[in-house]
C-alpha cells in the first residue's frame, strides 16, 4: 500500500489499495482503472458489469449433504407430512424463512413455521419450540440461517422421531449436529467455496436444488405445479437478506442482489410492495434495501416478535399487508427512539474506555433493550475504529452483540470463549457475533476479549486507513460520470462505492444543512470555473466541519475525499460530491 496523504484533517491516511503510487486518472479511464484496482482482470470486465445468475449460479449440489438435505425434504413431501421451517428474527432469518415457506405452499407441501423471540428464546433452535413443533404433527424440521449450534436440539428433535435437514451459514462448532443433512459451506469439509453466502441464499441453493429433484420424478401429482413456479421471483427476497445480512456483494451473491432488486422493482410481492409504499421507496437500491426495508423488518423482531415481519412477506391479502406495514413502520420509530436513548450513554462509556488505550470495546448497561445492541455495536465500531461488544444485564445475565474492524475475526473469539465455558451460549462470523454469559463472568470476559483482539491485531491498536480507488480533477466529476461508475452496482459490502481524491477544487460556500444540525452543504468551484455542489454528512462539530464553515478559508485550495452521487430535486439532476474528508 502506498499513503498519497500521511493525515487527513480528520487524522486518517489516505492509501492505495495496491503498491503503486496511485496516478491521476481521467474521465475516460475511471472505470477500467478502479476495477484492475480492485483485482478484477481486465478480461473480467464485462463479466462483472454484467452479472448474470445464470452464469453465477453453481451446481447446488457442490454444497456438502446436499444430495441428503433434498432427498429427505422430497420423502416428506411426497408422503404428505407436515413439514416444520425454523428461521431467526433478523432480516436473513425472515427472507430464509419466507422463499422457504413460500415455495412449499405452491409444492402444495403442508407447512408450519417457526420464529423464535429474541428476549424470550434466543438465537437458535430451541427446545420446547422443537417440541411444540413436533405436537402440532410435524414429522421434519429444516432449519434456515440457524441450527449450526444446536447440538441438543436437534438430539431432542431425532429422539421424538423427526428428520431434520439444517441450511444455514453460521461458523459450526468443533461438532456439527447429527441431523439427517447438514447444508453449509462453512463447514469444514465442504468445498463449494461459497462460503460467503447469506442464509437465505444457502435456503435458495437448497430450493434449487429440490426444484430439480422434484422435476426429476416426473411426478403428475407436481408436475402442474412445478410448471407455474418460477425460482428467480424469489430473489427479491433473497437480495433483501443477503444485504442486511451484510455479506460480501461478490461472485454469487453480486448476481443475487443484482437481479434481486430489479425483481424488487416489479413490486410483485404484496407485502414487500406495501412496506416499499409505507416507506415512500420509489425505486430499489442496496441503501434502500438495507436502510429502509430493512430496519422496518428488523424492528419487529427488535422489539418483540418477527413473525409480523413474516407475515407480511407472505400475505396475498392488501389489507392485512398495509396493516402489517404500517405496524413496522410504527415500531421501527420507537425502534429509533430507544436506541437514541441508549446510544447516548453507551458513548459516554466507550469515551472512558477510549481513554485507557483500549484495542476492544465491552459496553454493558442495566436493563437495556436487548433488540439494539447490534446497531448500537456498529455505530461504536464505526465511530472508534474498534471492534465493540454492546450488551444489556439484567437477572444475573449479561446478552449482547458485537460488530468487528477488519483484521478482527469477532466470531472465532467468541467461539474460542465458549469452548473455554466463558460465554454460556455465542455465535456469529467474522464480522458480527451474539452471545451470554453470566454477569459474574463479565470481568472474565472482558479481559479474554481485549487480550485476543490484541493478539490478533500483533499487538497494535489499528489505526483506520482510507483506501482510495483513484484521484482525479474535481472538473471531472460529472453526471457522465457518475453513469459510468454506476455500472459497477449493486455497491455493498465486498464492493463499496468507488472512493475518490479530487484535487483542483477551491472552497466557495458551505453551511449547516437541515434540522439535525450535524450536516453541511455547499460547493467548490473547480479548475475549470464550474462548481461542485456537496454534503458532508455528521460533520458539523469536526475539524473538516470547523475548517468549512470559517469563511477565512474561502478560496482556500484543498484535496476532497469521498463519493459521488446523483443529486435528484425537484426533477433536476445534478452531481454531486459526499464529503467524508479534506486534506490541504
Amino acid at each position: 500500500m502506498r499513503k498519497i496523504v500521511e493525515r487527513s484533517m480528520l487524522g486518517h491516511a489516505w492509501i492505495t489499495a495496491g503498491d503503486q503510487d496511485l496516478p491521476f486518472v481521467g474521465e475516460e479511464e475511471l472505470l477500467r482503472h478502479i476495477l484492475v484496482g480492485r483485482g478484477i482482470a481486465e478480461s473480467d470486465i464485462q463479466h462483472f458489469l454484467n452479472p448474470s445468475v445464470r452464469e453465477y449460479m453453481p451446481d447446488p449440489f457442490v454444497l456438502r449433504d446436499m444430495q441428503a438435505a433434498v432427498k429427505t425434504i422430497t420423502t416428506s413431501i411426497v408422503n404428505h407430512e407436515k413439514i416444520a421451517v425454523y428461521g431467526d428474527y433478523d432480516v436473513d432469518g425472515i427472507t430464509s424463512t419466507a422463499i422457504f415457506v413460500k415455495y412449499l405452499r405452491a409444492i402444495g407441501a403442508d407447512v408450519i413455521w417457526h420464529l423464535p423471540t429474541r428476549e424470550g428464546e434466543g438465537y437458535g433452535l430451541n427446545v420446547d419450540a422443537v417440541r411444540e413443533l413436533y405436537d402440532n404433527g410435524a414429522k421434519i424440521l429444516i432449519t434456515v440461517d440457524c441450527g449450526i449450534s444446536g447440538n441438543v436440539e436437534v438430539g431432542v428433535a431425532k429422539s421424538l422421531g423427526m428428520r431434520v435437514v439444517i441450511t444455514d451459514h453460521h461458523s459450526p462448532d468443533n461438532q456439527i449436529p447429527n441431523a439427517d443433512a447438514v447444508v453449509n459451506p462453512k463447514r469444514d469439509d465442504d468445498d463449494s467455496g461459497l462460503n460467503y453466502l447469506a442464509g437465505v441464499g444457502v435456503a435458495f441453493l437448497t430450493l434449487v436444488a429440490l426444484n430439480r429433484e422434484l422435476k426429476n420424478l416426473n411426478s403428475p401429482e407436481f408436475s402442474e405445479k412445478l410448471k407455474s413456479i418460477n425460482l428467480l421471483n424469489l430473489l427479491d427476497c433473497v437480495a433483501l437478506g443477503t444485504i442486511c445480512d451484510t455479506m460480501a456483494l461478490v461472485g454469487l451473491n453480486r448476481a443475487l442482489v443484482a437481479t434481486g432488486l430489479k425483481v424488487m422493482d416489479l413490486r410483485q410481492n404484496l407485502g414487500l410492495k406495501t412496506l416499499m409504499d409505507v416507506a415512500k421507496v420509489k425505486k430499489m437500491s442496496v441503501y434502500a434495501a438495507g436502510f429502509v426495508l430493512g430496519p422496518r423488518l428488523n424492528a419487529a423482531g427488535r422489539l418483540d416478535s418477527a413473525s409480523p415481519a413474516l407475515e407480511l412477506l407472505l400475505t396475498d391479502n392488501p389489507l392485512i399487508a398495509y396493516d402489517l406495514a404500517t405496524k413496522l413502520d410504527t415500531m421501527n420509530q420507537e425502534r429509533i427512539n430507544i436506541q437514541n436513548a441508549i446510544m447516548t450513554q453507551a458513548t459516554e462509556m466507550a469515551n472512558k474506555c477510549c481513554h485507557q488505550g483500549n484495542c476492544s470495546l465491552f459496553i454493558c448497561g442495566d436493563n437495556w433493550h436487548g433488540g439494539v445492541m447490534g446497531i448500537i455495536a456498529g455505530r461504536l465500531k464505526d465511530q472508534y475504529n474498534l471492534p465493540t461488544c454492546v450488551a444489556t444485564r439484567a437477572d444475573g445475565m449479561i446478552n449482547g452483540s458485537g460488530r468487528s474492524v477488519p483484521g478482527v475475526n469477532l466470531g472465532e473469539i467468541i467461539h474460542e470463549a465458549l469452548a473455554l465455558g466463558l460465554i454460556s451460549e455465542g455465535g456469529g462470523h467474522a464480522a458480527a457475533a451474539g452471545f451470554s454469559l453470566r454477569s459474574d463472568q463479565e470481568k472474565v470476559f472482558c479481559e479474554f476479549l481485549e487480550k485476543s483482539v490484541l493478539k490478533q491485531l500483533g499487538g497494535e491498536i489499528p489505526v483506520l486507513d482510507v483506501v482510495v480507488d483513484a484521484q482525479m480533477d474535481a472538473s471531472g466529476a460529472t453526471i457522465n460520470l457518475i453513469n459510468s461508475l454506476n455500472q459497477m452496482e449493486p455497491f455493498g459490502q465486498g464492493n463499496p462505492e468507488p472512493v475518490l481524491v479530487l484535487y483542483g477544487a477551491v472552497l466557495h460556500h458551505a453551511v449547516v444543512m437541515g434540522h439535525s444540525g450535524t450536516h453541511l452543504r455547499g460547493d467548490f468551484i473547480t479548475s475549470n470555473g464550474t462548481r461542485l455542489n456537496f454534503v458532508g454528512f455528521n460533520l458539523v462539530g469536526t475539524p473538516v466541519g470547523n475548517f468549512l464553515l470559517d469563511d477565512a478559508n474561502i478560496n482556500t485550495k484543498i484535496k476532497l475525499l469521498g463519493r459521488l452521487q446523483k443529486n435528484d430535486y425537484n426533477g433536476r439532476v445534478t452531481a454531486q460530491f459526499v464529503l467524508e474528508d479534506i486534506a490541504l
